[in-house]
């Protein structure tokens, strides 16, 4: 399994690249014709997996015949690359429970990294997930689950443009939008009112901005979204230190000075 990046060409790796150059047979499912062109100039004997969508079908019956269809492939003995918009591992289950099946059927199989929306969002809002930490859910599983969070710690919501609509559209304004409200409510639980938190798409070609939108938590309810808009919600302060904690690492808690830092 490999990632095409989120930008054709210059999110490719070189190691994709060769992979597919070397594969008896190439599968792929992106976002864009220049990549689609770029996937073919390297190996013709490569066909999309977009038909297995279908309006109003389940993605999980999708995802479920792209596995086999990658399945059936690699059963014949060739050897075969899956080509997955972004990173391949990242929100993109076919591929997990493709290598999970060749492996448990005892073929060799394994996944390459390409760059992910995620990757995208740190590098675009300059965030550092070290240094606050940073927690990360799929909108409607984060709602559905009731998921435990830490305001003081980032969080990245996925996908909050399709919340609690399991089907595949071809069109962004047949989704059903009415989770958006739920999600804002949710957050206000933990949140003030007048906490911002961005609405972002990573740019999908260099020529390209990304959509960054910064607004208060209260009017998130009603924003503007679409099937790949994510959610950034930055860190509410910072969450105090455990002393005994502290004391037991050996660390050393100093204040401020304009020439260390220290642990606070």
């Amino acid at each position: 399994m490999a990632g095409s990046g989120i930008q054709p060409l210059g999110h490719g790796t070189r190691e994709t690249e060769r992979e597919i150059a070397l594969a008896d047979r190439v599968f792929h499912l992106v976002t864009d014709p220049v990549t689609e062109d770029w996937i073919r100039s390297l190996n013709p004997r490569s066909e999309t997996l977009v038909d297995c969508y279908g309006d109003g079908k389940s993605r999980m019956r999708s995802y479920g015949q792209m596995v086999r269809r990658i399945l059936s492939a690699v059963r014949k003995r060739q050897r075969v690359v899956a080509v997955f918009y972004g990173h391949p591992g990242v929100f993109v289950l076919p591929s997990h429970e493709a290598i999970r099946r060749a492996r448990a059927e005892g073929y060799v199989a394994r996944m390459l990294p390409g760059i992910s929306a995620e990757d995208c969002l740190f590098a675009d809002l300059g965030v550092d997930p070290a240094l606050e930490g940073c927690q990360s859910f799929e909108a409607t599983d984060f709602l559905a689950r009731r998921r435990a969070f830490e305001p003081t710690s980032a969080l990245v919501l996925w996908q909050i443009g399709v919340i609690g609509d399991l089907t595949f559209q071809s069109k962004a304004s047949r989704y059903r939008r009415g989770g958006l409200p739920i999600l804002a409510e949710v957050l206000l639980e933990k949140y003030p009112r007048s906490h911002p938190a961005t609405i972002y798409e990573a740019a999908q070609y260099p020529v390209c901005d990304p959509v960054i939108r910064v607004l208060p938590l209260s009017k998130l309810a009603r924003a503007k979204v679409s099937p790949i808009s994510t959610l950034y919600v930055p860190p509410v302060g910072r969450k105090p230190l455990d002393r005994d904690m502290v004391k037991r690492l050996g660390l050393q808690a100093r204040p401020r000075t304009k020439t260390s830092r220290s642990v606070s």
